[in-house]
Formats: structure tokens, C-alpha cells, sequence
């Protein structure tokens, strides 16, 4: 039918009118649209964020993982641990998902967490009524908690396809890093901290490398006091920390370790300090440092060994003697005429424990005679004191030794420039006194005699690692390339052996390994009034003929009733480690896996379990057969680090850990 022209012209004006009104709408929104564009082209933009965006807006820090603090063999000494805390946005939850899964989500809350349904019902109607977009709902996950809470009703959605949990945006999961002890055999005081408190120990030693990158991220503003994370929207992402392998042998720090526990225990003693130190590296094995506590437990709380600078005693005479030696004084013909068992220089009243008469110069350090030690270096040095002092100082035992420990005391040793000095002061240095050193000074100076005089820097640093790549590793440092001649050192060497075959430490003697050492019994804060304090110690090196380890003990303030001396107390503790140490020793054989003297190989065979890390959550592997596991962890592409043979005894990370393919697994085998 053919339309009515007068009809067609309506039509047509009608679809005019709204062409041309939706074409000054257009044109008004394209003015608005530029006219904004120019509004901001000629506002200042720093008062515009100030305005609009820093106030509702902010960059938050984004804290990077510290590195792993590892032992000498891959042993974890400190790990960094992720913990969650978990906040609701209550202002994103649509009414109807609330209504119809609130039940469900209270009920698993309630058999989570052990609270009654109606406990978070009440809560939640009365957040959800005020729209918070902040709630916090719970702090510290661990990520199997992190993992169950999160799909949970309302906090996740169920993809029907895959079957997998997607986490919705009104769970807002804040992650932060906690740091953790991985092992109990090295003591909290050695390990150290790094944190607002302060740094100490080898935590605060490694900072720098240990220590990641921040990153950062966004955080929007709820109300006048709280912000909430914007997780998906990262300024910055962090770098983790850079991993760490120390010196320390966890093997040798425990043997220190049980070792000092036992006599300081014995000897009722207030502290105590152990070093054991590789003689041709100079790397730092072992560090022991315990305090008795208020209970009578010794803890590990404060580092003696290198904070506390005291006044060795007999120790010390190995210094003054080899200065002597050196200077051609002295040598194995050498004779002393001893006289009495006290003596006196210079109005000073010098006693030793032995009668008197006159000794050999090996005789003057294996019995420990003061007389003999002050006669040698007044007689040679009373007109040239500076002499003896130039072998000190080129020793290095006026200088604080420069290590990356913190709080390193530095030495103090009575000169002629000094207040204190008079004629006596140069006899009180030959025995030990008038001079204070820490532990690691005077292990340092012994290691250079083992070390066939080639003195080295203490080192605790093996290497440092990231992302499976050595990025240092640690040389040996010379101090003094030449502590004294061959023929000083050499004769050093047999006198030190002979003070443990034959002089104050024969009771330490032993046909199974030759030791080598001095005993030291040091008066402690003399000059306080109440009875007399002992420090007794023990400093020395084994094997004598080929040193591998130089070890030094020291035991503060014994019971006196039970023994001071330093062949008494300390001395123990030295012929215990190095026996430990150095010996080897069978593996023992558990006694039903002997039938007739024949191993039941029944009782041997393991089944060859098969191993899946599922959606990369590492399963519990601890009692398994290492020799079935690792080879199916590396052919899942984890890398492995394992030590020891047999069964898993332990697993880090821990079992229901997710991790990823370029993250290292380690495993512990026993036998």
C-alpha cells in the first residue's frame, strides 16, 4: 500500500528532530569533554593530586622476602616465613550472594576457628550494615589456613569446568614475612637479629646481602584511619633477598655447643665461650656462647667471644715467648734460672704455682711459670720496651679485627705513652696481664702458629647465592704473611705440644690425636673487694704435626670449690671437641637388621612410593627412601639439595608448602 505523502513528511520530521537532538547532545558532551582538557591543561597538577588523588590515594610498601641464612653444608640457620591476615570488603558482597551464603560461610568459620556460627553472624550483619570495606577477620595464617579459608562462601567462586577455587575481590589477604629459627642446634644469640631493636650476630653481620629491595603498591583510603590494599594493582614489584652460607658447621657447633654445656654445668660457672676455626682458611666452624640464666639454664644471649675484651693470663705467654724467640733471645738451649716460687720487680710480687729451680725454655711455657715469662722479657726488653710492643702491633693485637660482626671489642694493651705504665708493667705483659683481648683476637694469633705462621682473618661468610647462582664466594685473607721465623714457629709448635704430653694440660694427653695448647688461669675482677674470681681458658690447635682446627675455651667465673685452673676446666672442653672433630668413628648398626650376623634384607627393602607434587603443594616426605624421592622431585623439574643417605629425616620447605619450580627443596637423610 503506498504511503500518504503528507504521512511520510511527519515520519520524516520526527526522525530529523531526534537526529539533531541527539547530535547537540553529542556536540554539548564534545564541548564538556574539551573544555575539561583544558581545565586540567591550566590546573596546577600538584594541587589536583593533593585535591583528589594523594587523599584517597597512596603507595604503600610492598616488604621483599630476607634471604635464607644458611651453615656451611646447606644447613637452613634462618628462613623467612609468609604469614596472612585476612580482611573482608564488605561494600563489593551483592545482597542476595549474602543472604544465601551466609550460613554456609559462619558455619565454616565456626569449624575453623572454634567460635559459635552466632558470633560471626552478629559481626558480619552489623559490617555488612555499615558497608566497611576494611574488616579484619583474622591475623597470622599459615598458608594451609590462608589456602582452606579462602574458598570458603562469598570468598571465592567454583570455576564448574576446571573445579578450581577463584578468589573474590571482597577477601582482601594481606601477606607479611615473620622470621624464623630453622634449626635448635645453633644457639638465637649466634644467629642474631636484624630489626628495630637492633642488629647483632650473624643476622646483623649479613644484612646488606640478606636484606631485598621494597616494593610497592596501592592503597585506597576507607575512612579517616584505615587503607586498603589494592592487591592486583603493584607499583613495584620486591626483590627478594640474596641467600647466605656461613662458615658455621652445624657437626662442630654442636659438639662446642654440648661440650662447654656439660663443664659449665659441672663447674657451676657463670658463662662460658668456644671458637673453632679451620687453621689454613681461618673460617670460623664453630661459635659457642652460653650464660647461665636465672632458672640455671645456660642460653646463648650474648656473644663473649668477641664483646668482651679481657685480660688472658698464661695464654699469653706463647705471645711474649715467640716475640723472644723471634728476636734470636732465645731458643731451645735456652735455660732460666727460676729461683723461688715468688719473685719481685719493681716492688711487684710475682708467684708461681711450681717450686722453683731452673728450667728449660720449653719447661717455662708447659709449666706455666709467670717468674719464668716476666725474667725473659724484662731481661731482653726492660730498656727497650717498644721492641717487644713493634711484635704485638705487627700481629695485629692492637687492632680491632675488621669482620662484619658488629660489636667487635677492640684490644687494650698498656704502652709507655699510657698512665698506667711503670717498670713493673712490662713483667705483668710477659705472664698476661696488663693487656685485654677478645677470643677471636687470641684464636686468631694461635691459628697463625698452626698455620706455620701465616696469620688470617677470621672469616663467617662461605658465599651468597641468588636465584641459584653464586654471586661471592669467600677467599682467605692474609693478616701476616710472616708471623716470626721457621725455626720460632717450629720450636712454638713442640712447646705447645709438650705443655699437653707432659706439662699443665697432661691430663688432657691422648695416644689417638696430638694436641697442642697452653692452659690460661686469668684472675678475674681482681680489684673488687669479695673472694677471687677465676677465668679459666685453654687455647691451642690439633693435630699437632698437621693442625686442621685451631680451638679456644674459655670458662668465666667457676665454682672455686670445684676447680679453677684452666687444666681443669677448660682444657676438658678442647681434648673433647677435637676428639670429636677429628676421630673418626664407625657408624653404628641397628641391632634388628642383624639375624645370625647376617643383615635381614627384608627389613632393608622400601617400597618405591610414587611421589606428586600436586597443584605444587610439596607433600610429606619425611621417612621416605631419599634414592626414590629426589630422583622424582628433579624429573617433576624441583631442584633438590640433599645431604646424609637412607630416609628423609627432615624436609624444608615444610610439607603442605606451595611452591614453584625455580624454588630449591632440601632434604635431610639418616641412615
Amino acid at each position: 500500500m503506498a504511503i500518504n505523502s503528507n504521512e511520510y513528511d511527519i515520519k520524516r520530521g520526527k526522525a530529523l528532530k531526534w537526529g539533531y537532538l541527539f547530535a547537540g547532545v553529542a556536540f554539548i558532551v564534545f564541548i564538556m569533554f574539551l573544555a575539561r582538557i583544558l581545565f586540567l591543561q591550566n590546573t596546577n597538577v600538584e594541587e589536583f593530586e593533593d585535591n583528589y588523588i594523594s587523599k584517597n590515594y597512596r603507595e604503600a610498601t610492598l616488604k621483599a622476602a630476607r634471604g635464607n641464612l644458611f651453615a656451611s653444608d646447606g644447613s637452613i640457620l634462618a628462613t623467612t616465613v609468609m604469614r596472612y591476615d585476612a580482611y573482608i570488603d564488605f561494600k563489593t558482597i551483592k545482597d542476595s550472594v549474602y543472604d544465601n551464603n551466609i550460613g554456609a560461610l559462619t558455619d565454616s568459620l565456626s569449624q575453623m576457628f572454634g567460635k559459635p556460627r552466632v558470633h560471626y553472624r552478629k559481626i558480619f550483619d552489623e559490617q555488612k550494615k555499615k558497608k566497611n570495606q576494611y574488616f579484619s577477620l583474622v591475623r597470622g595464617l599459615d598458608f594451609d589456613q590462608y589456602d582452606r579459608i579462602k574458598k570458603f562462601p562469598i570468598f571465592s567462586k567454583k570455576d564448574k569446568k576446571t573445579g578450581k577455587f577463584k578468589k573474590n575481590r571482597c577477601l582482601i589477604i594481606d601477606r607479611k614475612f615473620r622470621r624464623e629459627l630453622a634449626t635448635a642446634q645453633i644457639g638465637a644469640g649466634t644467629i642474631g637479629m636484624d630489626n628495630e631493636i637492633g642488629k647483632s650476630g650473624l643476622e646483623g653481620a649479613f644484612s646488606k646481602y640478606l636484606t631485598g629491595t621494597d616494593g610497592k603498591r596501592l592503597e585506597q583510603r576507607i575512612n579517616s584511619s584505615q587503607w586498603k590494599p589494592i592487591d592486583y594493582w603493584k607499583v613495584q614489584d620486591p626483590i627478594d633477598g640474596q641467600d647466605v652460607y656461613t662458615t658455621i658447621d652445624l657437626r662442630i657447633q654442636d659438639i662446642a655447643h654440648s661440650a662447654l654445656e656439660k663443664q659449665l654445668l659441672h663447674f657451676e660457672a657463670d658463662h662460658g665461650s668456644v671458637l673453632v676455626m679451620e687453621t689454613a682458611t681461618g673460617k670460623v666452624r664453630a661459635m659457642v656462647n652460653l650464660r647461665r640464666n636465672e632458672e640455671g639454664n645456660y642460653i646463648d644471649a650474648y656473644n663473649y667471644a668477641l664483646k668482651d675484651a679481657t685480660e688472658p693470663g698464661s695464654t699469653f705467654k706463647t705471645v711474649s715467648l715467640l716475640a723472644a724467640m723471634d728476636d734470636g733471645f732465645i731458643d731451645e738451649n735456652t735455660k732460666i734460672n727460676i729461683g723461688g716460687i715468688s719473685w719481685t720487680y719493681y716492688s711487684q710480687k710475682i708467684t708461681d704455682s711450681h717450686a722453683g729451680g731452673t728450667y728449660d725454655i720449653s719447661d717455662i711455657l708447659a709449666q706455666s711459670s709467670n717468674i719464668g715469662a716476666a725474667k725473659i722479657i724484662t731481661q731482653h726488653y726492660a730498656d727497650k720496651p717498644d721492641v717487644f710492643l713493634k711484635h704485638l702491633k705487627r700481629w695485629k693485637l692492637f687492632e680491632k679485627l675488621e669482620i662484619e660482626l658488629p660489636g667487635v671489642t677492640k684490644p687494650s694493651i698498656v704502652t709507655p705513652e699510657n698512665k698506667r705504665w711503670n717498670k713493673a708493667t712490662l713483667a705483668s705483659l710477659g705472664y698476661g696481664y696488663s693487656v685485654s683481648l677478645n677470643l677471636l683476637q687470641l684464636t686468631t694469633f694461635y691459628n697463625g702458629i698452626a698455620n706455620k705462621g701465616k696469620m688470617v682473618k677470621p672469616l663467617f661468610i662461605e658465599k651468597i647465592m641468588k636465584d641459584g647462582k653464586t654471586s661471592y664466594e669467600a677467599e682467605p685473607q692474609v693478616l701476616v704473611d710472616k708471623m716470626a721465623s721457621t725455626e720460632a714457629i717450629n720450636l712454638m709448635t713442640a712447646m705447645l705440644t709438650k705443655a699437653v704430653e707432659k706439662g699443665t694440660a697432661k691430663s688432657i694427653f691422648t695416644p689417638n690425636i696430638k694436641l697442642a695448647g697452653k692452659t690460661g688461669t686469668a684472675r678475674f675482677e681482681y680489684w673488687k673487694p669479695g673472694p677471687t674470681k677465676y677465668q679459666a681458658s685453654f687455647a691451642g690447635f690439633f693435630p699437632a704435626d698437621n693442625p686442621k682446627y685451631t680451638c679456644i675455651v674459655m670458662v668465666n667465673q667457676p665454682n672455686t670449690s670445684k676447680g679453677y685452673y684452666g687444666s681443669v676446666v677448660s682444657a676438658p672442653v678442647f681434648k673433647e671437641i677435637a676428639g670429636k672433630v677429628f676421630l673418626k668413628t664407625p657408624l653404628n648398626v641397628e641391632k634388628e637388621l642383624l639375624v645370625d650376623k647376617k643383615v635381614n634384607l627384608n627389613k632393608m627393602l622400601e617400597p618405591n612410593i610414587k611421589v606428586n607434587v600436586k597443584n605444587g603443594v610439596l607433600p610429606n616426605l619425611k621417612g621416605l627412601m631419599g634414592k626414590n624421592i629426589i630422583p622424582q622431585l628433579e624429573n617433576q623439574g624441583y631442584r633438590v639439595d640433599y645431604k646424609g643417605v637412607g630416609k628423609i629425616k627432615n624436609q624444608f620447605p615444610m610439607a603442605g608448602t606451595v611452591i614453584n619450580k625455580n624454588q630449591r627443596i632440601y632434604l635431610e637423610l639418616q641412615n
